[in-house]
């Protein structure tokens, strides 16, 4: 279907957004007023502007409090509507979004208000412009899609129609299902928003905190498939207002915008896309690093050994039972520092991995492969995190483990069932909910609910994505201190049977545990009955505790390399959390070490 986005939902200079949103594959847009007062370009450069990047003007908005209001109030309103209308036959815009009165001046007259958008219709029409009408969810007095429609329907004027937006209709709970008595035709737009679900104000909740779908709480597929059944067979368009995304560059936005419709599309059956083939594992985590010797002595004391090496590239493979990292020492290294730069994702279809990937607008990696390599699939996600598909040990694909050629004399790994439990990567704040979306449309994982983390210097989100069996877990994360790369580092969590002897073990072979202040331990006495031997015990190698209906889950943390630790983890098979009460705790002592 054609798709729009309101100039609003993104940052910069209305050029800006144009040649963003045209980058991104959208085919119209909706210019919001305000863009283009601040514009230095004439409307017909604008015009034309839009027409050489392949852009539609799908909307101009908003026309403001217009109807139900005395004569002399109307007559003005007329006047400021005939300048605007001309204003969009300058830039070639046929549809006018006009929203439900909020002004003082408006009476609760339906009779009134059908009569004098009749007029502006009629008005419009001259101009070759149609008026599309939107009940606002805190209108004056029409606040309701339903009341709206009445409204329009008693008009009765062919250049009047109504506008549906998800947000106003579903943050006030209404049933999407009567859309369907709407005649298709008389749907002049649609304009789809998200948003979490949060008790307040629903103005404010509209001005700051809507967001693209998939994003939020609202059955927006659920409504969308009835705005089809009607007949719409208009733009999907996105209205979204956003403190973050207003911040946020304009290219990645207008990108997961477009994503974001896609996806909608595919869930309410409008669109079919390439399957999403959901990874079965981690084949290994690839650390970026100027500095293998810090690397790899964490490594060391983890229980790693160094088992291969590439054959044309500075990378080596360490691994400790399932668990495998690629430690790579390129020279674009030096200016980063040490990062988690990879993941491979086990996939039972590399290449099917792909097309969805690159159908969902996920930048597809050029590399440079010498004759030999292999031909690994593979996407950036949104923090620059580079996404290999694999088919580890699967003769009949093309592996990575074949690039690597195994290293002489390598002592034998120690017989463990040490894997990769979860990885932790930490998003820029701008990134955190295009993260969960990506994770979730591209890679068909599912994401778990949203948690808020308390730092000594304000407050981390988290947001974990999982497949099913829990064999892929990551956490994404949106750190409270920027600046402090320690801290909001990535960390790679290694499942063990026995955490106490995996803890001991790395000690003695003289890793650095973080150390957690004995004031937890107080406190972990008092909410779990623990033996004191237990206790004793947690305490000297600075080991967690967390349980929940599922189990127990007991884990501890490496001091940090660059931006990048280690984790330890103990899991009972019932329990799917990650330590969240503890994160405090953790977050505090990384930056009590850091000091």
């Amino acid at each position: 279907m054609h798709t729009s986005i309101a100039t609003v939902s993104l940052s910069g200079t209305l050029t800006e957004k144009l040649a963003a949103a045209a980058r991104a594959g959208f085919g119209g847009v909706e210019i919001f007023e305000n863009d283009l007062l601040a514009c230095p370009l004439a409307p017909e450069e604008i015009r034309a502007r839009c027409a050489d990047l392949g852009l539609s003007i799908d909307l101009y908005q908003p026309m403001r409090d217009i109807e139900a209001v005395p004569d002399d109030v109307f007559a003005r309103n007329l006047r400021r509507a005939r300048h605007k209308f001309e204003l969009m036959n300058r830039l070639g815009a046929d549809t006018v979004l006009v929203c439900s009165s909020v002004s003082p001046d408006a009476v609760d007259d339906d009779a009134r208000a059908a009569g004098q958008l009749a007029r502006l219709a009629d008005l419009a029409q001259r101009f070759g412009i149609r008026v599309a009408y939107e009940a606002l969810a805190w209108g004056r007095h029409v606040s309701t899609y339903e009341h709206a429609w009445r409204i329009v329907e008693a008009a009765g004027h062919p250049a009047l129609g109504v506008c549906l937006d998800s947000f106003h209709i579903l943050s006030r709970g209404c049933d999407p299902k009567g859309i369907e008595e709407i005649p298709g035709e008389k749907i002049f737009f649609l304009q789809l928003a998200d948003a979490p679900l949060l008790a307040m104000d629903v103005l404010q909740w509209s001005r700051h905190y809507r967001c693209f779908p998939g994003q939020g709480g609202f059955d927006l597929a659920g409504l969308l498939r009835h705005v089809l059944a009607a007949g719409y067979e208009g733009p999907l368009s996105l209205e979204v207002f956003n403190d973050v995304f207003r911040q946020a560059d304009a290219g990645s936005t207008a990108v997961d915008a477009h994503r974001s419709l896609l996806l909608l599309q595919e869930a309410a059956g409008a669109a079919v896309l390439p399957p999403a083939v959901v990874p079965t594992g981690v084949a290994f985590a690839e650390l970026l690093t100027p500095d293998a010797e810090p690397v790899t002595a964490l490594l060391t004391a983890l229980g790693f050994t160094r088992a291969a090496r590439h054959h044309g590239k500075p990378v080596d493979l360490w691994q400790l039972g399932e668990a495998r990292v690629l430690v790579n020492t390129a020279a674009t290294a030096r200016r980063e520092g040490t990062r988690l730069a990879a993941i491979g994702l086990e996939s039972p279809d590399p290449a099917g991995a792909a097309r969805r990937a690159e159908a969902l607008l996920a930048p597809v990696l050029p590399r440079r492969r010498a004759p030999g390599d292999a031909p690994l699939e593979a996407v950036a996600a949104p923090d620059g995190t580079e996404l290999f598909f694999c088919a580890t040990g699967r003769p009949e694909l093309p592996g990575w483990r074949a690039d690597f050629a195994d290293l002489p004399d390598t002592p034998a790994p120690p017989a463990t069932r040490t894997r990769i439990d979860h990885l932790a990567v930490t998003q820029p704040w701008h990134h955190f909910d295009e993260a969960t979306l990506f994770h979730r449309s591209v890679l068909g994982l599912t994401a778990q609910e949203s948690v808020d983390l308390a730092d000594p210097y304000g407050l981390m989100r988290s947001r974990a994505v999982t497949n099913a069996d829990g064999s892929v877990r990551i956490a994404l994360g949106v750190g409270a201190a920027p600046t402090d790369d320690t801290v909001n580092a990535a960390h790679i969590a290694l499942a063990t049977g026995d955490v106490v002897a995996a803890a001991r073990a790395f000690r003695a072979a003289g890793g650095r545990l973080l150390t957690v202040p004995a004031n937890y331990y107080d406190d972990l006495a008092a909410r779990y009955d623990l033996t004191d031997d237990e206790l004793n015990t947690y305490r000297d190698l600075g080991i967690l505790y967390d349980r929940d209906a599922g189990g127990a889950f007991r884990h501890c943390y490496t001091a940090t390399v660059g931006r990048v630790f280690f984790e330890l983890v103990q899991r009972d098979p019932g329990h799917q959390g990650y330590g969240a009460a503890n994160a405090p705790v953790r977050l505090a002592a990384q930056h009590a070490g850091r000091r």
